[in-house]
């Protein structure tokens, strides 16, 4: 984990579709990636009694159904403490070692940044 720099101008529109799709859906976590291509993709948490999806496993999930080739950075606003292991490996397998992957608070303050 490193000390989180100002985001750049693509990485706060992360944030923003990050915030807005946790708000509208009231799920535990909202996430926003960006693919090698600059599309986006926003989500939240899948928690359904027969199938559980984080919100960075969705975008993940939404950008390999749309032909992504690789990540250039993801955002995920949680209230837990750390990225998920799962996660990261996810975005890993997708965008390979060096993704940024900025988290924070559910009102969308950045609390820390690393890369896969």
């Amino acid at each position: 984990m490193t000390e989180t720099p100002e985001l750049s101008a693509e990485d706060a529109k992360l944030v923003t579709l990050a915030r807005a799709t946790r708000a509208r859906t009231r799920a535990a976590e909202g996430a926003a990636v960006r693919d090698a291509d600059g599309r986006t993709y926003a989500a939240a948490t899948v928690d359904l009694p027969s199938l559980q999806v984080s919100a960075l496993g969705v975008c993940v999930a939404m950008a390999v159904a749309s032909g992504a080739r690789g990540l250039e950075a993801a955002v995920l606003l949680t209230d837990a403490g750390a990225v998920a292991d799962a996660d990261l490996a996810a975005l890993r397998d997708l965008g390979g070692r060096g993704v940024v992957v900025h988290r924070g608070d559910g009102r969308g303050t950045v609390v820390d940044t690393r890369a896969t």
